[in-house]
């Protein structure tokens, strides 16, 4: 049996909700029939913006919510949405399967959608191919209180008070798509670009973002934080999580595949714990009181497109396996509080590891939305840091909020049942009530014809207590979450 102690005078720190963030771009069903039908549509909406899935989305309390990208923000001029709708510029995506870019969903009906599902604003600028001028009044657009041309404008196209932008990102992949820079120029880059992302509302000034590094790139990150981190609030991190053959140029299918994918997949999963360590030592040297966040703000699991679908669109099925991906991820990030503050999983509809799947006017929860779903009391909450000796395919995070507490756990192993107990050391033990979300079969799904195949239910086996301790059974391919009063 493995052990998990927990002790009250042991905490981390607080869980910040905004790791829990979503990231929404310009890609494929993303925006357009994802989450913007019109408000001409049939299908039920308000001001154009679907209700059945601001309804979801309400449901996981979605803290912050990532816009306009991903490499679409480094080709996205925000003049171009705005205004009347037959008025708005069109543009072709040049990224996301060449297709042509009405600019129907822009800077106003983006925070009408944070409005509607109570998010905060993390907007990415453009930096490849925009210029100085175009990033500080798009800022000033938005958060000028008062009398400005862009506050002047803002006001003539319908939105007098100015919105409130929590975070704002310096560009997207500036090593890739973002621009093919280098290092040492992206770092001068930065530099000048945020000195004009001003902060008009000295009450809540803007948390900076600066383009981070893909993966393991450590020199990137030692070199942004050398040059540029004086200037900077948060450094991001990408890191997806690939099936093993990936040399061939394929990725894997969503469902339908080997065992040996779901092992190889949860390998790169794991690897999100490293790569966050060595680049929290990284910026250690810079900032040894770790004022700055190591910001997440691309993560998932990554396969081949669903077959007859636009390979430029990345729709993908999301199973049990990318559940498990899921708890993996989250359980690092909670791990290290200390460093990420905000994290953003790609993407919210339709688009990779999504928390939702739509067509037409049916919508599906996919199993990583009731990851989400089941880990509600970890924001906000304080991570305890716990001693264990689990088996290698289960991870544990533990955190207490309001005199109760939340255990959950994963066990991404394929064949056996992982027996755990948790035992508190300064907490009488009252009750214990836990949920499951598992399947018997690697790449059981919710879709449109069975959307319950995989949800949570009561963990009605396996699940005991004392008054010092909770004894819990998880079986694999299985996440499980056991409240504690």
């Amino acid at each position: 049996m493995g052990i998990v102690y927990i002790d009250d005078h042991r905490p981390l720190g607080r869980i910040n909700k905004d790791i829990y963030g979503q990231f929404s771009e310009h890609l494929g069903r993303c925006i357009y029939g994802g989450l913007w039908v019109g408000p001409e549509s049939d299908i039920p909406n308000v001001n154009g913006i679907r209700s059945d899935v601001v309804a979801a989305l309400k449901d996981i309390h979605v803290p912050v919510l990532r816009w306009p990208g991903g490499c679409f923000a480094d080709e996205y001029h925000w003049q171009d949405g705005i205004g009347p709708n037959d008025q708005r510029k069109t543009m072709v995506n040049n990224n996301w399967g060449g297709v042509t870019e009405n600019n129907h969903f822009g800077t106003h009906e983006y925070f009408e959608l944070l409005r509607q599902i109570g998010a905060a604003a993390y907007i990415n600028g453009n930096v490849g191919s925009g210029t100085v001028q175009e990033m500080q009044e798009w800022v000033e657009y938005m958060t000028m209180n008062g009398t400005s041309p862009m506050a002047d404008r803002r006001a003539q196209n319908g939105h007098p008070d100015p919105w409130p932008v929590k975070y704002f990102g310096v560009g997207n992949e500036s090593w890739g798509c973002g621009g093919n820079m280098r290092p040492a120029y992206y770092a001068d880059l930065y530099r000048r670009y945020q000195t004009f992302v001003r902060n008009y509302d000295p009450q809540h000034p803007l948390t900076k973002i600066a383009c981070g590094p893909n993966n393991d790139d450590y020199h990137w990150t030692d070199e942004v934080m050398k040059s540029a981190g004086p200037y900077l609030d948060g450094i991001s991190l990408h890191h997806y999580a690939l099936p093993h053959q990936t040399w061939s140029g394929k990725k894997g299918s969503a469902t339908g595949f080997p065992a040996d994918e779901w092992v190889s997949l949860m390998a790169d999963a794991e690897k999100m714990d490293e790569l966050i360590t060595r680049h929290s030592a990284i910026m250690d040297k810079y900032d040894p009181d770790k004022k700055k966040s190591l910001v997440v703000d691309e993560w998932g699991a990554w396969y081949d497109v669903e077959p007859g679908t636009n390979p430029g669109f990345l729709y993908q099925q999301n199973t049990i396996r990318d559940a498990c991906v899921a708890a993996l991820a989250l359980h690092i990030f909670q791990h290290h509080v200390d460093r990420v503050h905000l994290a953003n999983i790609a993407q919210m509809v339709n688009v990779l590891q999504a928390m939702i799947l739509t067509d037409g006017d049916q919508m599906v929860k996919t199993p990583t939305y009731y990851v989400f779903k089941m880990f509600l009391a970890h924001q906000d909450a304080t991570a305890l840091d716990t001693v264990d000796d689990l088996p290698a395919t289960v991870t544990t995070s533990v955190s207490a909020k309001g005199g109760g507490y939340l255990l959950s756990l994963v066990n991404y192993g394929l064949d056996a049942a992982a027996d755990v107990r948790y035992e508190f050391q300064t907490h009488t033990v009252q009750s214990a009530a836990g949920e499951i979300l598992h399947s018997a079969a690697m790449d059981a799904h919710n879709d449109f014809t069975a959307p319950d195949t995989v949800v949570p239910e009561p963990l009605t086996t396996g699940l005991t207590h004392d008054a010092h301790s909770v004894s819990v059974t998880i079986p694999p391919m299985s996440v499980v979450t056991v409240h504690v009063r």
